[in-house]
């Protein structure tokens, strides 16, 4: 069997000032594996448009916020910045997110959780931008807009910004034990607030 050692850079702290370095590791990564397609999480749709030139050319898919996640009927992805993704070809998805929906209702409104916020939980023991990743490629399979079981990387952060990247086979959210996390190009190593 032949072995590859790929490197995994480790950053400092979590946050918006690696998303540059990612999406330069991703890109890298993309390259060398011929992977077309990225999903990458974006809020106000700041990390989304510089994907969407990063990426220029690629299957890129920012994934949103839901609608209504920070206050009802507000959509957090500006409008200028959703047109800057479309105009250098991205697509942006807005759905409930895989790791949410009625059991955060649940949680809210019974003081109890669910089992998909259970696995959100398991997930950030590898980083909230793992827990991201995993998340934005179960629901761009579930839209339809990437295939399962085809490499593609997800890229995902810490509040703002992105700073894990990973290459992953995807699954829809019914078969979530299928996904497969391939290769971790880049994650916080370091959590200042949790030493």
């Amino acid at each position: 069997m032949h072995e590859t050692t790929i490197p995994c850079t480790y950053f400092h702290t979590p946050g918006k000032e690696n998303t540059e370095r990612v999406l330069q590791i991703a890109k890298t990564r993309a390259e060398q594996l011929g992977i077309r397609s990225i999903v990458v999480a974006t809020t106000t749709g700041q990390t989304g448009v510089r994907a969407s030139e990063v990426f220029k050319g690629y299957n890129l898919i920012a994934v949103t916020h839901s609608t209504g996640f920070k206050e009802p009927n507000f959509q957090e992805l500006t409008d200028e910045n959703r047109k800057a993704i479309e105009a250098n070809g991205g697509r942006i998805l807005t759905c409930q997110h895989a790791f949410g929906g009625i059991g955060r209702a649940v949680r809210k409104k019974l003081q109890t959780y669910e089992l998909e916020e259970i696995v959100a939980y398991t997930l950030r023991i590898f980083g909230e931008g793992m827990k991201v990743a995993c998340e934005i490629a179960l629901m761009a399979a579930d839209a339809g807009l990437i295939r399962v079981r085809e490499p593609m990387i997800a890229i995902g952060g810490t509040g703002r910004g992105a700073d894990t990247a990973v290459v992953l086979l995807p699954a829809n959210a019914q078969a979530f034990f299928d996904l497969r996390i391939m290769e971790v190009l880049c994650k916080p190593g370091f959590y200042p607030d949790r030493q």
